[in-house]
């Protein structure tokens, strides 16, 4: 077992967060926005909980993941939270940090494809979501 096996589901949520938010930026960048206020509206789609929720049920409804990303995604889902979700249901909040858990381990672990495989999948969905 490594490191990054070690860590619990909370430090892996708080670097992902950290990574999808850097390709979420560049997402709306490539499409034409320019404009802070107009970046940050458009991007928020992507980093709030109910997006991230969202991508993650679609993921796990194509069975996208294998077994490992699932533990993975479940430990960061089912980690006690000292926090309190802001504008996200409890479902959602969980969902969304054993996402950012996911991502956070598949970067930490040096697997960047797979990483940017899921990301991407994620921003379509999220895309074709529309809102």
């Amino acid at each position: 077992m490594n490191q990054v096996d070690q860590l619990n589901g909370a430090a892996l949520a708080y670097i992902g967060d950290a990574i999808y938010e850097v390709y979420v930026r560049q997402h709306v960048i490539a499409s034409g926005l320019t404009q802070p206020n107009r970046l940050h509206r458009a991007a928020t789609r992507y980093v709030e909980a109910k997006g991230q929720a969202y991508a993650m049920q679609c993921l796990r409804d194509q069975e996208a993941l294998n077994e490992e990303e699932l533990t993975i995604y479940k430990r960061g889902r089912n980690h006690k939270a000292n926090t309190k979700a802001k504008n996200a249901s409890i479902g959602d909040y969980r969902q969304a940090t054993g996402f950012e858990a996911l991502l956070g381990w598949l970067h930490l672990s040096g697997q960047s494809q797979r990483l940017e495989e899921l990301i991407a999948q994620s921003l379509a969905l999220i895309d074709q979501r529309g809102q």
